[in-house]
């Protein structure tokens, strides 16, 4: 089974422009996550795809793989799929270029899901440590089936706890996706979908087009960077480590 995995990476991000150039202990985030991604060594390739000359002469500049790409893209899916297009490979991994923590175990367990052959998309999740990240909306939320097969995403807190007597099954869902090739192309030729455009979460197109993903549920995987106070937090992180 040929894996590869693709790293969409875009410079004029809404949230914090230019996150992904950063310095992150003496590297960009990019540089870390494509690093880290590649010292897997799960991966038959690794690429960035890129519509930037900045992120691109970064990752080629230290020796790494990078694709340019179109401009204007509404998701890193689509991003990816461009370059996947015309590759030989069977299932794709979508490592957010925000997610300098990557690490090899979860990354593997999410390639495993694919052992059931029924899988056409799967993503991550973990238990939410603090309370009020259910009330922050840059933290997505996802509710599952008994199967881990997704229910739900959302920015909003779901579900609504009426019940405040027994735990409350929700997760925070990490932006690592991995797909078998026909479906990540299916994605780019459906229209983007209601709840996809008022949430601005891209894998509520599948589940508007009736495929579920299958949730690996992981431990803490380290900040994503979203925003500055996201840098700073990471920041301390290593420090610490």
């Amino acid at each position: 089974m040929k894996v590869v995995a693709l790293i969409p990476a875009r410079y004029k991000a809404s949230r914090f422009p230019g996150k992904l150039m950063q310095d992150l202990a003496g590297k960009t985030v990019i540089r870390h996550t494509y690093e880290r991604t590649l010292a897997t060594g799960l991966f038959d390739q690794v690429m960035v795809a890129t519509d930037s000359d900045i992120i691109y002469e970064e990752i080629t500049r230290h020796g790494g793989q990078a694709r340019m790409t179109k401009s204007h893209y509404e998701s890193g899916s689509d991003r990816i799929a461009e370059v996947a297009a015309d590759m030989e490979v069977e299932i794709i991994l979508n490592v957010q270029g925000d997610t300098p923590f990557i690490n090899k175990e979860v990354l593997r367990r999410l390639i495993a899901a694919f052992e059931d052959t029924t899988v056409q998309v799967a993503s991550l999740m973990q238990p939410f440590e603090e309370e009020q990240q259910m009330e922050n909306p840059n933290c997505v939320k996802v509710v599952v089936d008994k199967n881990n097969n997704s229910l739900l995403f959302s920015r909003s807190r779901i579900p609504y706890p009426r019940n405040t007597e027994i735990p409350i099954p929700c997760y925070e869902h990490k932006g690592v996706y991995a797909f078998r090739k026909a479906a990540l192309i299916q994605f780019t030729q459906w229209e983007m979908t209601p709840l996809e455009l008022a949430e601005k979460i891209e894998c509520l197109r599948y589940l508007e087009n009736g495929v579920a993903l299958r949730m690996v549920q992981v431990a803490k995987m380290g900040v994503e960077i979203d925003t500055p106070d996201d840098l700073e937090r990471a920041r301390q992180q290593i420090e610490n480590q």
